[in-house]
């Protein structure tokens, strides 16, 4: 689906495009990019280049086209991963008065930096502030949701003292490859960010109040994932820690039931021998034996109890 934005009092919508106009493309179909490769004439290998789920944060230029690939954070649910968010590529492509985003899946990145920029009134001079303005997004987007899988994660702890269980734990693990993911994100589109500034610096395009806001945003963003990162591992190790220590305490007392029930098999075997036992005349022998299996019992309990195995 492919929406033509005209900047005036923020982004509007328009019937078809106009020179400076900004053509939004959100899972293209065979129209779209026929479009795309045919009248826009864009190199069918930035198409592919993007489409790619795994491409990195990058710069390439091909004639007077110029690709920008950044990454943003989305809910998982389409990219075959189980991790609960993921991030996916944004390619920006620029052609002197084309400015193209083309994204193959339904974010919320795109839809929201539109609303903003409509509430803000916000005027983008040229291509570069469209870019600069979507890796600042971005780095917005991501703070969002690593507030949410704050939340996530301390339900997990909670869940998890309650009752240590492999699913609470399996989450925390899903948890934790989602926060490599963003990282990896945030720094790849940290260095887009200063090769944009390389490109432009002796252009009039380069406006330096809004890139030192991206370059905050991504700091900040990338200081929030590196310190929740470490607290989740941490987390884990404790929880694992917790995990093994709980094992040996079931060790330890299902060891000492087996000795103190060993007690009384041992003495039963001893008098289940076809020998002479010298008290098989004797008329309380069965009980004596009873009460003396109880007492050794009793007390492998009480040394067990003393030395804390139970």
């Amino acid at each position: 689906m492919r929406t033509f934005l005209y900047c005036e009092a923020g982004f509007v919508e328009k019937p078809q495009w106009q020179p400076n106009s900004w053509i939004n493309v959100e899972c293209p179909d065979a129209s779209d990019l026929n479009y795309l490769i045919q009248d826009l004439q864009i190199p069918e290998s930035f198409l592919k280049d993007i489409s790619d789920t795994d491409e990195r944060p990058r710069i390439e230029t091909e004639g007077n086209w110029l690709l920008t690939i950044m990454r943003v954070p989305m809910p998982n649910g389409h990219t075959g991963t189980d991790t609960p968010y993921t991030t996916v590529p944004i390619g920006v492509l620029t052609n002197n008065d084309i400015i193209v985003t083309i994204c193959y899946y339904q974010t919320e990145v795109l839809a929201d930096f539109i609303r903003y920029s409509q509430r803000k009134e916000i005027k983008v001079r040229n291509k570069l502030d469209l870019i600069l303005r979507l890796l600042h997004s971005s780095a917005v987007w991501f703070l969002k949701y690593l507030k949410q899988m704050q939340i996530d994660v301390k339900r997990a702890e909670q869940e998890l003292e309650r009752s240590i269980r492999n699913e609470e734990l399996l989450n925390l693990m899903k948890l934790q490859s989602t926060m490599v993911y963003f990282n990896t994100s945030i720094q790849g589109n940290h260095v887009v960010t200063n090769r944009l500034k390389n490109i432009f610096s002796d252009t009039d395009y380069l406006d330096k109040d809004l890139y030192e806001d991206v370059m905050i945003e991504h700091e900040q963003a990338y200081s929030t994932v590196k310190i929740h990162s470490d607290i989740l591992t941490g987390t884990m190790d404790a929880f694992a820690s917790i995990i093994s220590n709980n094992v040996g305490t079931i060790m330890k007392r299902m060891t000492s039931l087996s000795i103190i029930l060993m007690l009384p098999t041992l003495i039963a075997s001893f008098y289940g021998m076809n020998v002479d036992i010298h008290i098989d005349r004797f008329p309380y022998a069965f009980t004596f034996i009873v009460i003396a299996s109880f007492c050794l019992s009793g007390l492998a309990f009480f040394i067990f109890k003393k030395i804390k195995w139970f």
